[in-house]
This record gives C-alpha cells, sequence and structure tokens, in this order.
C-alpha cells in the first residue's frame, strides 16, 4: 500500500477518479450518487489534496503495475479532545481486484498507520447488509448501531447505515 502525499494525491486523482465512479456507478453506497461522471470525480479527489497537506486526510492506494486497484483513507478530527480518534474513509477496491485480499490488507494498513499515530479508536459507517459489513466485522470491528434512512444510495432510495467501531492498541500521541 502506498501512502500519497498531497502531490501524489494529484497526479494519482484521473485513476482515483476512475475508481470512484466505477464503484459508485457499480452500486457501492460511498456518499454519492450514480450516474457519478470522471469529471465529477476526479474534482472530488482533488478537493482532498488540501486536507491532505495539512494533515487533516491520509490516503492510501493500493497498486498493481502502476495502476490503482484501491484505496482507503483516514480523516482525524480537528478538536483537541478528538485526537485519539480517527474515521476510516472511502475503503473501495475495484471490480477487477476484488475477492483476491485487498480490501482486508487497506484495511490493515489504515488499522496499522492510526494505531502508529496513537489513535486508540476508530470508527466508520457503511450502509446496513452491504458487503462490506462482512469486512468489518471479520476484521473485529463492533457495530454501534443503525440508523434508518441516512444515506441514499447510488440509485437515490434511502438506505439504512451501520456504525462501527474499533479500539486500537494505547500508544503516546504523536499526531
Amino acid at each position: 500500500m502506498n501512502r500519497l502525499d498531497a502531490a501524489q494525491l494529484l497526479q494519482r486523482a484521473g485513476e482515483l477518479a476512475v475508481l470512484l465512479a466505477g464503484t459508485v456507478n457499480g452500486g457501492a453506497s460511498v456518499g454519492f450518487l450514480a450516474p457519478l461522471s470522471r469529471a465529477d470525480a476526479l474534482a472530488w479527489w482533488e478537493e482532498r489534496a488540501a486536507d491532505v497537506a495539512a494533515g487533516r486526510l491520509v490516503v492510501w492506494a493500493a497498486l498493481d503495475a502502476g495502476r490503482v486497484l484501491g484505496t482507503v483513507s483516514l480523516a482525524f478530527p480537528g478538536k483537541t479532545n478528538s485526537r485519539h480518534r480517527a474515521e476510516l474513509v472511502k475503503l473501495m477496491v475495484h471490480p477487477d481486484a476484488r475477492g483476491r485480499g485487498l480490501g482486508r490488507g487497506l484495511l490493515t494498513t489504515a488499522e496499522d498507520a492510526a494505531a502508529a499515530a496513537g489513535v486508540t479508536l476508530l470508527h466508520l459507517d457503511t450502509e446496513t447488509g452491504s458487503p462490506a459489513e462482512h469486512l468489518y466485522l471479520s476484521a473485529g470491528w463492533t457495530p454501534a448501531g443503525a440508523i434508518p434512512d441516512y444515506a441514499a444510495d447510488p440509485g437515490g432510495v434511502l438506505r439504512p447505515t451501520t456504525i462501527y467501531y474499533k479500539h486500537l492498541p494505547a500508544t503516546a500521541l504523536t499526531r
């Protein structure tokens, strides 16, 4: 897994946009409605560069022969009383690469990096009943509860989401 700095994110923004648009247009609920154009996905990724540069967001890309096959990010809150936690966001794997453990690898990379940064609590939300739930449950994440009609799926239908959390080993805060 390759951690991307702001310049690298902008360099790879086109490939990340293809992954994001393909994920959304393939039916995964990651915060966008379908059809998601490549241009809109590109603009979204380019807007993340400032957060990466400021340390509010960390982005990893899984590469194979130079091609982006997956991504995951950690978002860090800006409040001083929240430095112990981070949100896992936008875990996506290209359909051609699914079933090979790439999602697990991305998840482990983010968890390990969070622990190394002194994070002791991770959280995320995912559409209730989605294939992603199996990954999170099998990786030791705990469901905190479901919220009905939380977000629209790519087709615009309101769906419930489940909030998950995971405690990480305590280390000294380094952020």
